[in-house]
């Protein structure tokens, strides 16, 4: 039976079980079992504008949606996703181009034995070896088409089996992954210690992937294997937590194709307690770029997850230069300090103040060649050979990133709240985005988001946000004023306005104004304004946003 019969068939199965029965139970007064979904919708409709760089767009509007449908009743369940790109927005994959269903699953659950077949999604670990995610903002999908298994033969012992292929756009990459991960909970093997103030996680996992070598050249690895193994102490108001990735040599488009073996280290320690908290983690990456086609790049059919280990910020001026995590190296530090000053305090006042301090830092690894010449910064060797030596204990010269921030956050009466920021930033352009004649940005930030609440239904919130810089495009100040109208209006309008560029005719408004409605499981938003152009990064994971202008509508629901 063909690939497309099979797809056919599972399709026509899925009908039965999300339509059919459904209706027929209801007309039977017996219990249905749940359906439920939810739909996206995003619509833009393109201007030129010759100004800010935002090229026509022949189609003139452009749209991508997708509607989820779940099953489920008793111990069974199934569901399929439909999605539509016509054409795909700007900023996202062309390869994202027309209708189709590309997920659609069936779950059985059989004496503690989980059984799935389709798609799904799926994380060992960290997932430092596997994870299978999807992140519909960045256009970023690798779901697994295939079988999965989950069983727990005792209590305490969890495993979990995969086979399967990994979506690739509208299609399947060529290639094929395999693992298994275990994970146990040890004060749950045994009666004694299920009351302990420590608890105890120890994980394991392998994960195979396999290519036919079609290379004229080199003989290549047709099957690459990934292990890792982790472990979690949790002891009243501390958690450790390390795990450690090695991956066999996997030659590639990424790498050079070289034949050099990877590895990863994630480390992480946090101390909590009320009103106190401090977190602290590291990484270190070398040579851990792991997809199930060996000869793409950028993001796609990525088998493995390495998260990044800087604050995700969420205004836009601290969000203007994020870190893309470099997973052909990369060792990284970050702490967290956070602290509430209690009411009636001199510094928390009559309701508290909220304090954190945080700081991060990513550096190269350092690469040697056979004579222990020390390479440049993403020198991987020359090709067809073992690529380079580096000691897991020594820092790069070159420095990717740095942020320190601070972020108060005072209530200052029954109306009126406030959040107040600051970051020192270094942004290395060049290695991070893979440019040249940029070099390292040197910037400070400052955000002021005011809160007022009007009437308990009516609530204003103004921010005010400064980038200062002398590199790149010099300095940018934004400002943003937001009307709420419990529970089911709200206006927005702000403006970017890029002060300080050297060159005049730069030195451009990016405004954008927004009305948005939301009633029960449905929301509607309606905009209009300019784009600039960037980078926009979820996770460490990131993609290029182009210029445009427009008007935007989008339609979420769910049910």
């Amino acid at each position: 039976m063909s690939a497309n019969l099979c797809r056919l068939c599972f399709r026509g199965l899925l009908f039965l079980l999300l339509y059919a029965f459904p209706f027929y139970s209801i007309s039977q007064n017996s219990v249905p079992g749940e359906v439920h979904g939810n739909f996206q919708t995003d619509l833009q409709y393109y201007n030129s504008d010759t100004i800010i760089g935002a090229p026509p767009v022949d189609e003139k509007a452009l749209m991508r949606s997708f509607a989820n449908l779940n099953y489920t009743i008793g111990k069974f369940s199934a569901g399929t996703r439909y999605e539509s790109y016509l054409n795909t927005l700007q900023g996202f994959d062309p390869s994202y181009n027309g209708n189709a269903f590309p997920y659609r699953y069936a779950t059985y659950n059989s004496e503690g034995l989980e059984i799935t077949v389709g798609n799904y999604y799926e994380q060992f670990g960290n997932g430092l070896a596997f994870r299978s995610y999807e992140e519909w903002g960045l256009g970023y999908d690798n779901v697994m088409d295939g079988i999965r298994l989950k069983y727990s033969p005792y209590k305490g012992i969890y495993l979990k089996g995969i086979v399967g292929k990994q979506r690739s756009f509208m299609d399947y990459g060529p290639g094929i992954v395999r693992g298994a991960d275990v994970e146990v909970v040890v004060n749950e093997l045994f009666d004694s210690l299920n009351n302990a103030s420590t608890m105890l996680i120890l994980g394991g996992s392998f994960v195979s992937k396999y290519q036919a070598d079609l290379d004229p050249l080199y003989k290549l690895p047709e099957n690459v294997g990934t292990g890792a193994g982790r472990i979690n102490i949790i002891s009243n108001k501390l958690n450790l937590m390390a795990e450690y990735a090695y991956k066999i040599n996997d030659p590639s488009l990424i790498n050079n194709y070289i034949y050099k073996s990877g590895d990863a280290l994630l480390l992480s320690a946090s101390y909590s307690t009320k009103g106190f908290g401090l977190f602290f983690s590291a990484k270190r990456v070398d040579n851990m770029d792991f997809r199930s086609d060996r000869t793409t790049g950028g993001s796609a059919l990525s088998i493995n997850y390495l998260p990044a280990i800087t604050k995700v910020h969420t205004y836009s001026m601290s969000a203007y230069y994020p870190y893309a995590t470099q997973p052909m190296g990369e060792f990284g530090l970050q702490g967290e300090l956070i602290y509430k000053f209690k009411k009636g305090s001199v510094l928390g006042g009559k309701y508290g103040t909220g304090i954190s301090i945080n700081f991060s830092s990513v550096s190269d690894v350092l690469r040697t060649d056979a004579e222990g010449d020390t390479l440049g910064s993403k020198k991987y060797g020359d090709e067809g050979t073992l690529g380079y030596n580096s000691d897991p204990f020594a820092i790069g010269d070159e420095k990717f990133f740095s942020d320190l921030n601070v972020e108060i956050t005072k209530k200052f009466s029954k109306k009126v709240k406030a959040i107040f920021s600051y970051m020192n930033l270094a942004y290395n352009k060049d290695a991070v985005q893979g440019l040249t004649g940029y070099g390292t940005i040197y910037a400070d930030i400052g955000i002021v988001d005011i809160t007022y609440k009007i009437k308990p239904k009516n609530t204003i919130r103004i921010e005010m946000q400064s980038l200062t810089t002398r590199q790149d495009d010099g300095s940018w100040i934004m400002g943003l004023a937001e009307y709420t109208l419990a529970p089911h209006w709200f206006v927005a309008a702000f403006d970017e306005y890029n002060y300080d560029n050297k060159k005049e005719e730069k030195r451009i408004h990016y405004y954008t104004a927004q009305v948005g409605y939301k009633n029960k499981g449905n929301t509607f938003t309606i905009g209009y304004g300019r784009q600039r152009a960037g980078i926009f990064c979820v996770g460490g994971v990131c993609r290029n946003v182009p210029a445009s202008n427009g008007i935007t509508l989008a339609i979420t629901s769910s049910f």
